[in-house]
């Protein structure tokens, strides 16, 4: 193969790639339009798993869930440890990683300590 053919292989490569690419952008652009996404899904097998819920524990103030506060990521799980220290560590993980608490997740923290012989 000659210098040309191989720069017309890969022009067409990388017009391949780029025209994938646009229209990969009109697809995602028609769901947002269109509101194609797993939201309506999600609120409507939520609105009656929720009204079970709020009927089942209306009884017992306590078991009522509260909303999350904007920018949460949801539960965290503590084994082992008291939420005091738990703070103390995600306060170091976040300072360690220059980036605020409400965007790192946390999905559990547990106390390991070494065993004793």
């Amino acid at each position: 193969m000659s210098v040309a053919e191989y720069l017309i292989n890969s022009l067409l490569g990388i017009c391949v790639v780029f025209f994938a690419l646009v229209l990969l952008i009109i697809i995602i652009m028609i769901m947002t339009k269109l509101k194609i996404t797993d939201e309506p899904r999600r609120k409507k097998s939520a609105a009656p798993a929720a009204a079970a819920a709020s009927a089942a524990s209306a009884p017992a103030a306590e078991a009522v869930e509260r909303p999350l506060a904007p920018g949460t990521a949801g539960d965290l799980k503590l084994y082992n440890t008291d939420p005091r220290e738990a703070a103390m560590v995600m306060a170091i993980v976040a300072d360690e990683l220059q980036k605020p608490l409400n965007e790192l997740r946390f999905i559990s923290i547990r106390d390991i300590t070494p065993e004793e012989d």
